[in-house]
Order: C-alpha cells, then sequence, then structure tokens
C-alpha cells in the first residue's frame, strides 16, 4: 500500500476511533463534526474530506464491524457443522464482540438515534446467516432451538451484563462458558429426546 493511502487509511481510523470515543461520552445526538475535529485537532474540511456527516462515521463503524462479521460467516460456511466447529464460530463471534465492545456499547446507548440506519438490517441478516451456522440441520427443534440460544447468548449476552460486577474479559469467557453449555446440551440431547 502505498503511503498516501496508508496515511489516509489511519486517519479514517483515528477519525472512527474520536468519533466513537465522543459518541460514548456525550451521545451520538449531541457530538458534532466541530466537536470531532476540535478532539483531533484538525480542520472542519480536513474532516469532510474523510466524512461528510456524523452518520458517515457511524456507517463506517458499522461497515468495519461487517466486514469482520462477513469474514467469520465465510469461514464457518467452508466448514462442517461439527460441534468443534460451531463451538468455534462461538469463540470467534466472541473475539470480534471483545475487539467491538466500544462499538456495541454505543449501539445500546443511541438506538433511538440509530433506528433508521442501515446497520440493523444489515445485522439481522447476518444474525440469520450465523443462525443457520449454528443450527445442525439433523436435530430436531429443540436442538436447533439450543443451537441458535447459544449464539445469542454470546451476540446479545454482553448488553445484559452491563451493570453486573467483574471485568469484560471475565464477562465474555462467562457468556461463552454458558453458550457452550447450551450447545453441548443441544448436541448431547438425542433426536426425539424429550427436553
Amino acid at each position: 500500500m502505498a503511503k498516501t493511502q496508508t496515511r489516509r487509511k489511519d486517519t479514517r481510523q483515528r477519525i472512527q476511533d474520536t468519533a466513537l470515543e465522543l459518541f460514548l461520552e456525550h451521545g451520538y445526538e449531541k457530538t458534532s463534526l466541530r466537536e470531532i475535529a476540535e478532539r483531533l485537532d484538525v480542520t472542519k474540511a480536513a474532516l469532510y474530506y474523510h466524512f461528510k456527516t456524523k452518520e458517515d462515521i457511524v456507517l463506517s463503524l458499522f461497515d468495519r464491524l461487517g466486514t469482520s462479521l462477513d469474514e467469520l460467516i465465510e469461514w464457518a460456511e467452508g466448514e462442517s457443522r461439527t460441534l468443534e466447529i460451531r463451538r468455534a464460530l462461538l469463540s470467534r463471534l466472541n473475539g470480534v464482540l471483545t475487539d467491538n465492545a466500544s462499538l456495541f456499547r454505543f449501539l445500546q446507548e443511541n438506538q433511538a438515534a440509530l433506528r433508521d440506519m442501515r446497520p440493523a438490517s444489515d445485522f439481522r441478516d447476518r444474525m440469520k446467516s450465523l443462525g443457520g451456522l449454528m443450527a445442525d440441520p439433523e436435530a430436531d427443534m429443540i436442538g436447533r432451538i439450543r443451537s441458535i440460544s447459544a449464539l445469542f447468548t454470546v451476540y446479545f449476552g454482553g448488553f445484559a451484563l452491563t451493570d453486573m460486577e467483574g471485568t469484560m474479559k471475565e464477562k465474555r469467557a462467562a457468556l461463552l462458558q454458558v453458550a457452550d453449555e447450551i450447545l453441548t446440551a443441544a448436541h448431547d440431547q438425542e433426536p426425539g429426546e424429550p427436553a
């Protein structure tokens, strides 16, 4: 990659990180492009070169996360649906969510402001894909529901743990453990066996 492209990518990354920091401090609605430019110590014109609106910044943040999820989906689609692969899928998803914890916190705290933006439908589609990859097609309905519940435990569980004691690392490890227990129960259940 040429120096100019690298510098441009680094600048975009700095803008995204700084904007996310300010969105978390003040909320999406109360943060202006001017404040983002001031925090970065750049002119608004320099900021506009990369992003015309706050929504453009948010969409770029979600695109970055979406790319990670798309890579995970692509990997899982190339694998068999064994218990080990589904466990690896949960573990990798947990890693993506851990790496993007600030973005998910922002999403949770600014739901009303973000409701009509494109990422909501994009993430629903990705969750459907992940759900399809988690469920064992040979399992009965209870087994498939357990497999998908394991996915949702990892994906949405972090939202429910914000006020719980412990570090984010401890909480993420606990979510993964509970998800694995659910997934194991789905795998161990014989077809047609009562839940």
